[in-house]
């Protein structure tokens, strides 16, 4: 009595463990096995038989094997780095599967609860089997599974056409396909009556993979493996296996020209033998309405000859598309591999953001819980007479904090609104106008170089001509000539003629360039004048001078400067001289002098000549 109150007690506490919400997927996948293993080993040494399937039966009623379930649903991202503590698990769940007594709950045991330990179970499976350190794992979680369908054998349908299964089957590796037949092996050597309580579609599941393994696969543990079932599955079905193994035509072939001389060739004999007996094996009650026996063994004879044909033809059919397609189902593999690995990638990376949001989430749960629980401390620590202006406090910062986010929400918002639309404006305006002037520019470019008149070559003859054609058409002209001969001019007056006229025509060529270039001087010099006489005309006066103003009445001319500068002292030489020096002078002089003093007196003044450096002379 003590012993099933202390069972009670600990399968209590392990599930008020499970119910932890703090607890991380490793946490609970260590809690489960050492509670599962702890409850085991506590009735094992037990001589009772009871006190297993008791134990067992408390497990199920309880829902720890439910967490099991759950545990083994969990993505691979939560599962990284406890996959050897899943296969444990695995392990341990099967074997509380075994013995159970569900009690008044049989049926939702039985249709609800062993199918999802199958599916959790081949879907650890088909994890551990992409990974090539997890080979051992792999295999523990199979012999789970084969556990588990010795003593339930009605799982074996939930199992052929479970799709994690699938997954393992489609796989190419030698050791994963040899597992799987290993698996249905022991399953049914620990049973004698296993395959005998299959139904006809488990059976031909089971069948197909036999054979697909035969036809497909080319190392000899898998073929022998193989091999084997189908004795084994034979030695128990009977005569229930014959009629279906007429559906696989072209079998005993396939076993006698790929499979001999593998070192199993007695299992392959056996099996060739047995195809064989099935095959021979005809009704007549098709043919009870004939009255005539040859006919009836004539018939005979060729529907067995026909079906002979048929099955060495379309075997032979069969193995030729098999080579050679071996490229395409290959590339087709490769395909299909990769897009399975890119999905598992995609899958692990969302399941690797849900779980950082996860963390994220609980982490500041918890940082909330701690600073809810902190302000409560400090609440306990302070005096009943400042809580009140604590709490106060509390709420001033709170209300400015709330009053910092808005006013700055609003501060950009009204930037928004009045700012940034206006210099997007003006940008836009500015974009245009460059877009505008670039127009006018290259549009006012085209009609200046149209309106230029074009540049007359230097040379007499037709535009593009070469030496080559020039020669040509000299001799062409020089033929025409000699043919047609002029009965008025001779050809020596014709070459002086034409001798003439060339020089005319360079002579005025020649003319008319110089007239456009003096033409073009003129113009220089007209416009020079006029932007002197512009200066001239805005020139300040002498009072108000300055060396920059000075500097622009320069001219470039050295010869030009020398003389203005020579006239410029002669002039202030001559107006500080006495009155009775200057009686004597030329008129030209005194003239020119009187020309001078208009001009200064019209303009106010002006400065003619010089350099910067030298000082004003008024």
């Amino acid at each position: 009595m003590e012993l099933v109150e202390e069972e009670e007690a600990l399968i209590s506490e392990l599930k008020r463990q499970l119910e932890d919400e703090d607890l991380t997927p490793e946490q609970k996948l260590s809690l489960l096995n050492h509670g599962l293993d702890k409850a085991l080993n506590s009735v094992a040494v037990q001589t009772n038989s009871s006190a297993l399937t008791r134990v067992k039966s408390q497990l199920y009623h309880s829902g720890v094997l439910s967490h099991c379930v759950l545990a083994f649903s969990l993505p691979p991202s939560r599962l990284r780095g406890s996959w050897s503590a899943a296969a444990t698990l695995a392990y341990l769940t099967s074997s509380c599967c075994v013995g159970v007594e569900p009690g008044s709950r049989s049926e939702a045991f039985q249709k609800l609860f062993l199918p999802s330990v199958v599916v959790g179970l081949l879907s650890l499976a088909s994890r551990l089997m992409s990974r090539a350190e997890c080979a051992s794992l792999f295999r523990k979680v199979m012999d789970s599974v084969g556990w588990l369908l010795s003593a339930h054998p009605q799982l074996t349908t939930q199992v052929l056409s479970s799709v994690h299964y699938e997954q393992i089957q489609m796989c190419d590796d030698a050791a994963v396909s040899l597992r799987c037949i290993q698996l249905w092996i022991q399953t049914g050597t620990a049973s004698r009556d296993f395959f005998s309580g299959l139904s006809e579609d488990s059976v031909l599941l089971l069948l197909n993979e036999a054979v697909g393994q035969l036809a497909f696969n080319s190392f000899s543990a898998v073929g022998g493996a193989s091999v084997r079932l189908m004795l084994l599955m034979a030695s128990q079905l009977g005569l229930r296996l014959q009629p279906l193994l007429l559906s696989f035509k072209g079998l005993d072939s396939l076993l006698s020209k790929d499979w001999k001389g593998r070192g199993f060739d007695q299992d392959v004999d056996k099996l060739i033998a047995l195809v064989q007996s099935g095959a021979d094996i005809r009704t007549p009650s098709e043919f009870q309405e004939s009255d005539d026996v040859c006919v009836l063994q004539a018939s005979r004879e060729r529907v067995r000859a026909a079906c002979l044909i048929q099955a060495a033809w379309r075997s032979y059919r069969t193995r030729r598309r098999v080579k050679s397609l071996s490229r395409a189902v290959s590339a087709l593999q490769r395909r299909y591999r990769a897009r399975r690995r890119q999905q598992q990638q995609q899958k692990e990376a969302q399941q690797w953001e849900e779980e950082l949001r996860y963390q994220v989430c609980l982490r500041r749960q918890r940082a909330r819980r701690e600073f809810h629980q902190k302000q409560r401390r400090l609440l306990q620590l302070l005096p009943p007479e400042q809580v009140q202006t604590y709490l106060q406090e509390c709420e001033r910062r709170a209300a400015v904090v709330i009053q910092s986010f808005w006013r700055g929400f609003r501060e950009r918002r009204r930037y928004s609104s009045t700012l940034r639309i206006p210099l997007r404006e003006s940008q836009r305006q500015q974009q245009a106008a460059r877009r505008l002037q670039r127009a006018v520019r290259r549009f006012l470019e085209k009609r200046r170089s149209a309106r230029a008149p074009p540049l007359s070559p230097l040379w007499i003859g037709q535009e593009g001509l070469t030496d080559s054609r020039r020669a040509e058409l000299k001799q062409q002209v020089e033929e025409y000539i000699t043919v047609h001969r002029s009965s008025r001019v001779s050809p020596e007056e014709c070459a002086s003629l034409h001798q003439e006229v060339q020089l005319l025509l360079q002579a005025e060529l020649q003319r008319g360039a110089q007239q456009r270039r003096e033409e073009q001087r003129v113009e220089a010099l007209l416009a020079h004048t006029h932007t002197q006489l512009g200066l001239l005309r805005d020139a300040p006066p002498l009072s108000a001078v300055t060396a920059t103003d000075a500097e622009a009445f320069q001219s470039p001319s050295g010869s030009v400067t020398a003389r203005a500068r020579d006239a410029h002292n002669a002039a202030l030489q001559a107006s500080r001289l006495p009155w009775w020096r200057t009686l004597g002078e030329p008129a030209e002089a005194s003239g020119h002098a009187h020309l001078e003093a208009g001009l200064e007196a019209e303009l106010g003044g002006l400065y003619v000549g010089g350099t910067a450096a030298e000082p004003l002379k008024l």
